[in-house]
């Protein structure tokens, strides 16, 4: 099987925020076909590796088919959140754009689910 490495921005957009100590990503695919492949491919296995410098305490993973997207909840990963935080990004706010830098292995054959 041929594949090729690309940026998850290729597939799908973000947008991040807070709620206190956690941080809230949501990625929607541009396609159908891109959410499908991302429903099995970006896991909160791989969300939790990609951000463990951050040492989130936990990652949950929410569905929403109908907007073709996932949302994902990084517990613990603020330290303290907006006004308590000594980090660069206290609220979160990058961490959409952050992730859309995420490697990932595509198969030649779904090549089509990049945005043009």
């Amino acid at each position: 099987m041929i594949t090729e490495t690309i940026h998850l921005r290729k597939i799908a957009y973000a947008r991040s925020g807070d709620k206190g100590s956690n941080s809230n990503i949501g990625v929607i695919a541009y396609t159908a076909e891109g959410y499908a492949f991302l429903e099995e491919y970006l896991t909160t296995e791989k969300v939790a590796g990609f951000f463990s410098s951050l040492e989130p305490k936990n990652v949950i993973r929410y569905e929403l088919p109908n907007l073709w997207a996932l949302n994902f909840i990084l517990i613990g990963v603020l330290d303290g959140g907006g006004t308590r935080s000594l980090r660069l990004d206290a609220q979160g706010k990058a961490f959409g754009q952050i992730l859309l830098e995420m490697s990932i292995i595509i198969p030649e054959e779904k090549m089509s689910l990049m945005s043009r």
